[in-house]
């Protein structure tokens, strides 16, 4: 497990970087209304005009299954999935897999980290939120990319997805060993690519992430 330092560093990366490239949206019916989601308090906030006119408590990712971190956007919207989705989905257009806000039949649960990824919210919240964005709503989500912020980096190799897969592919493409899309999927592209990385730091040609890759790749210290 490492520190605070390492997370804060991870952190300010994935903040100060673009991520990844996204399909152009649909203009939205209002520009000025955005979703700030806050995983370290725990609460979704509805701004207008970067004014805060709702704020809701959520439940979001664990260590293992951590919700995305970035900006997205509201891609679909939908009615009566029923179960763990509660009463409604604003799904998002995350690129390594299907994520959105969404209600809960588990409505205890709300304020802890227990989803799969999804932002939970209570059923009355969720359901006034759904009225009041449209799609294409901006929505920006700030946390731990660890899931709950114990600062544990996960080994990553093909088939792996989220957030260190965006760093790690972001860093692999600044110095010219990666010309895919940053997308968070450890794929054959980035698995070459770190091949490449590791080839020519004399490290052992893995293809995959462990703690010596996030060393020379400088992602932590």
């Amino acid at each position: 497990m490492f520190g605070k330092r390492v997370l804060m560093i991870l952190f300010m990366v994935l903040i100060f970087t673009v991520l990844f490239s996204r399909d152009d949206i649909s203009a939205q019916k209002n520009e000025d209304m955005k979703i700030y989601v806050n995983l370290w308090s725990g609460h979704l906030m509805l701004m207008k005009n970067e004014i805060v006119i709702e704020s809701f408590s959520i439940a979001h990712g664990t260590e293992n299954t951590p919700t995305p971190i970035g900006t997205f956007n509201i891609i679909e919207k939908s009615k009566g999935w029923g179960g763990g989705f509660g009463t409604r989905w604003l799904g998002m257009n995350v690129p390594w897999g299907k994520y959105g806000i969404h209600g809960t039949n588990k409505p205890s649960l709300i304020g802890k980290n227990v989803s799969s990824g999804c932002i939970r919210m209570f059923n009355d919240d969720v359901e006034k939120l759904y009225e009041m964005v449209p799609i294409g709503t901006v929505v920006h989500i700030d946390g731990p990319i660890t899931g709950t912020g114990k600062g544990e980096l996960k080994n990553l190799s093909l088939g792996s997805k989220g957030n260190l897969v965006q760093l790690v592919q972001q860093r692999l493409k600044a110095i010219g060993h990666y010309s895919g899309e940053i997308n968070g999927i450890y794929d054959s592209k980035t698995e070459q690519g770190m091949k490449k990385f590791q080839k020519e730091n004399t490290l052992p040609i893995t293809g995959g992430v462990t703690y010596r890759e996030y060393k020379a790749l400088g992602l932590m210290e």
